[in-house]
């Protein structure tokens, strides 16, 4: 159902909440915000009352076939985490990379996403970066896209991709034609993703720099997860990983550099410098023991950042509100300060953090007039753990679950109501995995 009107509902805007509001959407935006009864209700209404509004967050990165490989490789450090996963990868049909990215897309929605980042690993099969669209426009959230681009191999993965799943730069960029032109009309964009610094030679980095240049589309690039992109880098060219980049003309504004755990000052001055934007992974580098990444550093210096979960592989799941939780306390542990953080800075990160970057429409303060109605209805009194409410920024931030979900809209249509997707049954999408029962 596509709303009309939300009403009598309490309003994150403007940096604040805002309690006894009507919210009037037309054609999936937000036409206006006013004070309840003060205009007429359209025909389709939602109640709001008692209920807390706010953006949608926008996921900047994860792997949406994951979500058949939960539990993969656990322990194992990430090149060898990797190889697990590249075998798993190598199988990927069609049917399976449908079945786990229409899981993955309707999971990230109960948890309050409107928007994710597909970050596609590098395969030769058009049909398997086929299904994943039609996955993303069945699942009706918001996305970008990015296909995988690979062009030096390495079975070791340390100077490489995975040979097995690679083809040729220009084919991969043909069928990303395909793709744009199959999304079209969708709320689906379309970007590239390219596995790391080391997957792609310098003349494969020009060749996919001025593809996207010419179509003005994002490249989303693993960077620095690890010292293993540093230490290859300098053994191969002599060259740090992000001096390689630079050298190669791989850093501009609309590269979203993922995880950069192992971003120096100076490796931060130079991606600032070109405008680079950053996703923070802050579960998946847990769990991979990767590190963490110096994000309040990173605002400091002037990047862009936002958050991301990962693929289900490494996180284990697609839960938004868990990563801005732990993102916050991973880096107020690190730091051993309680004061870093709070909701309004990693609601900013969550909601608008690198949307510049990527292409989308920018929020910076929350709900307003104009925006794309990609909204979310929490509804704390859902979950007695939640209450009471002192402050429902707080309260979002330190205790809010997929409890406390009422509803999730994306151009106003409501695509989750009371934990359950609209148009995929959990009981479908659940036979659809069992597959990984095998």
């Amino acid at each position: 159902m596509t709303l009309d009107t939300i009403t009598d509902v309490t309003v994150y805007s403007g940096g604040s909440w805002h309690t006894g509001m009507d919210v009037h959407l037309a054609d999936g935006r937000i036409q206006a915000l006013v004070p309840a009864g003060e205009l007429p209700y359209g025909q389709r209404v939602l109640d709001g009352s008692g209920g807390h509004l706010a953006p949608g967050f926008v996921n900047t990165h994860t792997h949406l076939f994951q979500a058949g490989l939960r539990g993969i490789g656990e322990g194992l450090p990430l090149l060898a985490w990797l190889s697990a996963v590249g075998e798993e990868a190598a199988l990927l049909t069609p049917d399976r990379a449908y079945a786990t990215a229409t899981a993955a897309a309707a999971e990230a929605l109960r948890s309050g996403t409107t928007t994710l980042v597909e970050h596609m690993w590098p395969h030769p099969s058009p049909e398997v970066h086929d299904a994943i669209l039609r996955a993303l426009r069945d699942s009706g959230i918001r996305a970008v896209l990015c296909r995988g681009v690979a062009d030096r191999a390495d079975q070791s993965r340390k100077w490489g991709f995975d040979p097995r799943l690679m083809q040729p730069v220009d084919e991969a960029l043909a069928h990303t034609d395909e793709l744009i032109a199959a999304a079209r009309g969708s709320r689906v964009d379309i970007g590239i993703a390219v596995p790391n610094p080391r997957c792609l030679t310098r003349e494969g980095m020009a060749a996919v720099r001025a593809y996207a240049d010419e179509r003005a589309l994002p490249v989303s690039l693993h960077l620095l997860e690890t010292a293993t992109d540093d230490s290859m880098c300098r053994e191969h060219t002599g060259l740090g990983a992000v001096a390689y980049l630079e050298q190669a003309g791989f850093l501009w504004d609309r590269l979203l550099a993922v995880h950069c755990v192992e971003l120096d000052a100076a490796g931060r001055a130079t991606l600032a410098r070109h405008g680079v934007g950053v996703s923070y992974n802050p579960l998946s580098n847990m769990r991979l023991g990767s590190g963490i990444a110096p994000v309040p550093d990173m605002l400091a210096d002037g990047l862009r950042v936002g958050l991301g979960v990962d693929g289900a592989a490494s996180n284990d799941t697609q839960d938004m509100l868990e990563a801005l939780r732990i993102g916050a306390y991973l880096q107020r542990a690190a730091q051993r300060r309680a004061d870093l953080l709070g909701f309004p800075e990693m609601f900013a990160l969550a909601s608008n953090g690198a949307n510049q970057v990527l292409g989308l429409e920018e929020r910076p303060d929350g709900v307003r007039a104009g925006m794309q109605a990609d909204l979310v209805l929490y509804r704390f009194d859902r979950d007695y753990a939640c209450l009471p409410v002192r402050d429902p920024g707080a309260t979002l931030l330190t205790c809010a679950s997929g409890r406390t979900v009422a509803a999730v809209m994306v151009g106003g249509e409501i695509l989750v109501r009371d934990g359950e997707h609209v148009r995929l049954p959990s009981a479908e999408l659940g036979a659809r995995l069992a597959f990984t029962a095998a």
